[in-house]
């Protein structure tokens, strides 16, 4: 179902977001990001002067990840800065290797990278990469898991991922069909809203 008809109006700017996930030959992750800005008039930065379409913020990022999704490198660049000097935080974002994307990942790219020594928009890039990462090594990280498991014991390990959405709430449909010893049938709490 698509958005409700908008009111009147004219187009200023637009991001672009495009993440994908790639397995490497050597067994770790490469998750990329790339974000692209643009504006619908010209106008002038201290140190640019952009027509409409033209490029203001152009980044890129990087991360390599093993299975349990531990950084071993972050790689930056800024092809595409309003000012001249933006393009020199990149090369902080390699302080990001030996992190590990899990709680508390956003907290410690803020300490690492936060501030005067980051970027903003590479570092707002970096919470949709931690998801990107979790999806592309999915796989995985089940292998792994279940390579772990105890045989003699039946009973499935409760899945991280319950209580974390509608779909995955302890009454919903979908957790009743996927892990029913999990399920419950009384709600979890929050009013759904439907």
């Amino acid at each position: 179902m698509p958005l409700s008809a908008p009111a009147p109006r004219a187009p200023l700017h637009q991001r672009r977001l495009e993440m994908h996930g790639f397995e490497r030959e050597d067994g770790l992750f490469d998750i990329e990001g790339h974000l692209a800005d643009t504006k619908s008039k010209a106008f002038d930065t201290m140190d640019r002067h952009l027509e409409p379409g033209d490029v203001l913020h152009g980044m890129s990022i990087r991360l390599t990840v093993d299975a349990e999704l531990l950084i071993h490198h972050c790689e930056a660049v800024s092809d595409h800065t309003p000012y001249a000097v933006c393009p020199a935080a990149a090369g902080s974002f390699s302080r990001l290797a030996g992190l590990r994307i899990g709680p508390g990942f956003n907290r410690a790219v803020q300490e690492r990278v936060g501030g005067i020594v980051g970027c903003t928009h590479l570092r707002e890039m970096l919470a949709q990469l931690a998801t990107v990462a979790f999806q592309t090594t999915y796989a995985a990280r089940r292998r792994m898991e279940e390579a772990r498991a105890d045989p003699a014991d039946s009973r499935p390990r409760k899945p991280a991922i319950l209580g974390t959405c509608l779909a995955y709430a302890p009454d919903s449909p979908v957790v009743a069909r996927r892990w029913p010893e999990y399920a419950t049938t009384e709600p979890a709490g929050a009013t759904r809203r439907g």
